[in-house]
């Protein structure tokens, strides 16, 4: 369960943070917006998934279930650490400010690593050496298959692993063997860049915490395909001979998507798992652990039943609902961990058998805004939420408020909103923020779009649309936008500001 006093947040991807080099990361600008979170009263960072994207992006495909995005290395705290030079940055293309181009982004990101290795091979004091191989020594369970699994794509130009020689595929011990012998560099490369990325998010979770900032972290239920844990645990899947998923992950027709979403990812072997005592997910958990404080689960309704999609079906239409591990999974956690600091993203088609085990463990569920304006029975409206939840004006997932208002809302909907609330709405920004900040909720999470008054061009992501999402920013004049002053004030209002929680 969750303990925390009545406080607030915001909901920003490390993406999405301002920076020289194209896309957010874990320097300056990532301790210039926990200064800013502090400055406005703020208790909470939320993040998205932190691992290596793909094709497409997604921080909800990765490549690793454990590993880190690569992408979010600062370059210039590894001048501080003497593994750069400044003129090694003297070719910074111009980036754009205010998104992320990720065909410019990760191979520039790659060269200065690659670099950055080079010289650490070659000339790192030894202090940094003993850390590197503390590391590597520690992180055995998940490290060395996707450093392999790494070195491999790059060997076979980035191919689905379903794709490699077959003995490679279903990992034959002589060909294994013979491979991390020819990839023994490429696979230093990859323990290095996590190393480096593990380190300096320790560092920007120690100064978070300095400042009274704990970071909500996210781990999506599925894991890729295509990634290290799939290729190296293919017995805990549901695969066919050749390695491909039998069936495949998404959700129904819902507010989101009138074909459902079919999200590819294979489904896990529960009686196996369950078997080896869930000893995959209670290791996944813990290594979140050590980077966040808390853990918001996506698509938590899956533990109990998941929509399960034939593989060869091109949407979600024609699925079916599939029991899930239910609380068998939960308790080999909590033995192992203990308490459970995890959130449960109990949206869309719940049943009572999803609200039980979410309330048998104590799990805060989520409450959000713009889903609330139906009718008065509606769980998302104030007055029907538990103060065991967290409410959000809006997800990733969702449009901006300022974009739902002007391009989603029907006069029905807006003629409820206005009865609701028993005033008209002169500005929806604020007025859904203070809905948020006066709930009962412990917790209440606004995604920094909304602080900003942006509108739908700067929505982070758009379910099915398959390109153009993840790439918002925000720029250094964002953080002195007016917007933070509002902030501050209803924050202290509603008596969510960390001041008054002291004075209690």
């Amino acid at each position: 369960m969750i303990s925390l006093p009545r406080s607030s947040g915001i909901l920003l991807h490390p993406t999405s943070l301002p920076g020289k080099y194209g896309i957010g990361d874990l320097g300056a600008g990532a301790y210039r917006f926990v200064d800013w979170l502090e400055a406005q009263g703020q208790s909470i960072w939320q993040l998205l998934p932190l691992g290596p994207t793909s094709y497409g992006d997604s921080p909800y495909q990765t490549l690793s279930a454990f590993a880190g995005n690569a992408n979010l290395i600062s370059l210039d705290r590894l001048i501080q650490n003497g593994l750069l030079e400044l003129g090694d940055l003297a070719d910074t293309p111009p980036f754009p400010r205010d998104r992320v181009d990720y065909g410019w982004v990760i191979p520039y990101h790659n060269q200065k690593l690659a670099l950055a290795y080079h010289n650490f091979a070659a000339d790192a004091d030894l202090t940094l050496k003993r850390e590197f191989g503390e590391f590597v020594s520690d992180n055995q369970f998940w490290l060395e298959d996707f450093a392999l699994f790494i070195a491999l794509k790059r060997q076979h130009r980035l191919r689905p692993w379903t794709e490699w020689e077959r003995e490679l595929r279903q990992h034959d011990a002589s060909a294994l063997a013979k491979a991390r012998e020819e990839c023994a560099e490429q696979m230093n490369l990859e323990r290095f860049r996590q190393w480096l990325f593990h380190r300096q998010w320790t560092a920007l979770k120690e100064y978070a915490h300095e400042k009274g900032i704990r970071l909500i972290g996210d781990l999506p239920i599925f894991v890729a395909h295509d990634s290290a844990d799939v290729w190296a645990h293919q017995h805990e899947y549901l695969l066919d001979d050749s390695g491909s998923p039998t069936a495949v992950a998404g959700v129904p027709p819902d507010y989101f998507s009138p074909t459902g979403q079919r999200w590819g990812n294979p489904f896990y072997r529960w009686d196996v798992m369950n078997a080896a005592g869930y000893r995959w997910w209670i290791e996944r958990i813990r290594a979140l652990l050590n980077l966040v404080d808390f853990i918001r689960i996506d698509h938590f309704r899956g533990f109990e039943a998941y929509w399960e999609i034939p593989a060869d079906e091109p949407t979600a239409i024609k699925g079916r609902w599939a029991p899930g591990p239910g609380a068998t999974l939960f308790e080999a956690i909590k033995t192992a961990l203990g308490e459970l600091p995890i959130i449960a993203e109990d949206l869309g088609v719940i049943t009572p058998g999803v609200e039980k085990l979410r309330d048998d463990f104590g799990l805060p569920g989520m409450k959000v805004l713009q889903f609330a304006w139906s009718d008065p029975a509606n769980p998302f409206l104030p007055h029907n939420h538990q103060p065991n939840s967290i409410v959000y004006t809006g997800t990733h997932d969702n449009n901006t408020t300022r974009g739902w208002w002007e391009n989603e809302v029907d006069e029905r909907t807006r003629g409820f909103v206005k009865d609701y609330l028993g005033h008209d709405v002169y500005d929806i920004l604020w007025t859904l923020a203070r809905v948020g900040m006066r709930s009962s909720a412990k917790i209440f999470i606004m995604p920094m779009q909304d602080v900003l008054g942006l509108g739908a061009a700067a929505r982070m992501n758009t379910p099915g649309r398959p390109a153009g999402n993840w790439t918002w920013r925000i720029t250094e004049s964002d953080l002195n936008h007016p917007g933070k002053d509002a902030l501050v004030h209803i924050t202290r209002l509603y008596q969510r500001h960390p001041d008054q929680q002291r004075s209690r």
